[in-house]
């Protein structure tokens, strides 16, 4: 079993730790990862998530309804939680709620889900984790740009009616090429469309670095975020790492869902904190440190916590 957990995990935070090296020695800039983030959000894990998707039977997407419904509830109620919570208590303003909000919600799928499925489920595992990162892409997502767009938008979108603005967000939000890949892949699937064998060769060659790359993406982005320690990163880090996958644990218990289905539910709700929210703060020109502080401590966290998932979910 520490053999498995071992083969599942050091690959992961041995090329996540690559990253972060490269951008401390200064080896590639920590500052200008929008070349990386763009091969891995609009290229390469589109691709490997479209693939994904598309290529599946309808009976199998189907089974995967219940995982959507689930995940998605999850981050909703996590989301939702942290944000009345810290804007209501302190005075943070409703663009870093939303964004510390994004940051406990929505793990690292794509960074760090990606390549723990692959380890632990084989090929299988990528399935229900694009139809995760969907969930978390169409719902969490997308509440924080338009939070973002209404408090932290260009000057001219302040010109704009409030539903037209609203509009945009959506626009923006559904737009990016990580959100509608897997969207496109389900509806592909559910309509029995087939891929033919070149287009899915040539996504799939490209699909490939998705899970390596965006591991080094992740350490790279790290490493160029300083780490403060306070009670907001302590309850970040174990609404993240404990409370996430219990609640998903809770929740699987009283819907009725298959065995598998809970069991992957639950293992991707063990992964750490995403970077979705760092990427959105340089976006829109906002501070980004309590969020990374944030990431750093769930990941760092998170080899505890996802060893123990993985040994109670997949014993050996």
């Amino acid at each position: 079993m520490s053999h498995a957990i071992l083969l599942a995990l050091a690959p992961v935070f041995f090329v996540m730790a690559l990253g972060y090296g490269a951008g401390r020695l200064r080896i590639v800039d920590n500052h200008q990862v929008g070349g990386l983030n763009a091969l891995v959000m609009d290229f390469a894990l589109p691709a490997s998530l479209f693939v994904a998707t598309a290529s599946a039977p309808r009976s199998e997407m189907l089974t995967q309804a219940p995982l959507f419904a689930v995940f998605g509830g999850v981050m909703l109620v996590l989301y939702f939680a942290w944000y009345v919570a810290l804007h209501g208590t302190t005075k943070a303003t409703k663009a870093d709620a939303s964004l510390q909000a994004l940051t406990i919600a929505f793990p690292n799928l794509a960074g760090v889900g990606l390549p723990i499925v692959s380890a632990v489920l084989g090929p299988s595992g990528t399935v229900p984790l694009a139809v995760a990162l969907a969930a978390g892409s169409i719902l969490v997502s997308p509440l924080t740009l338009i939070l973002l767009e209404f408090t932290s938008g260009p000057k001219d979108a302040e010109t704009l009616a409030p539903a037209r603005r609203l509009l945009r967000a959506l626009r923006r939000a559904l737009s990016k090429p990580v959100v509608a890949a897997p969207a496109l892949g389900i509806l592909f699937s559910l309509s029995e469309l087939k891929l033919d064998g070149v287009t899915e060769a040539c996504l799939l060659l490209i699909g490939h670095a998705a899970a390596g790359v965006a591991l080094f993406l992740t350490g790279l982005i790290l490493s160029a975020q300083s780490f403060r320690l306070d009670w907001k990163v302590v309850a970040a880090t174990a609404m993240a790492d404990i409370i996430r996958p219990l609640l998903t644990a809770a929740v699987v218990f009283v819907v009725p869902v298959t065995p598998e289905v809970a069991k992957v539910a639950i293992l991707l709700a063990a992964v750490p904190s995403g970077f979705f929210a760092i990427l959105f703060a340089v976006n829109y020109r906002l501070d980004s440190a309590t969020a990374g502080s944030m990431v750093i401590a769930s990941t760092i966290f998170s080899i505890v916590t996802m060893a123990v998932a993985i040994a109670v979910l997949f014993p050996q």
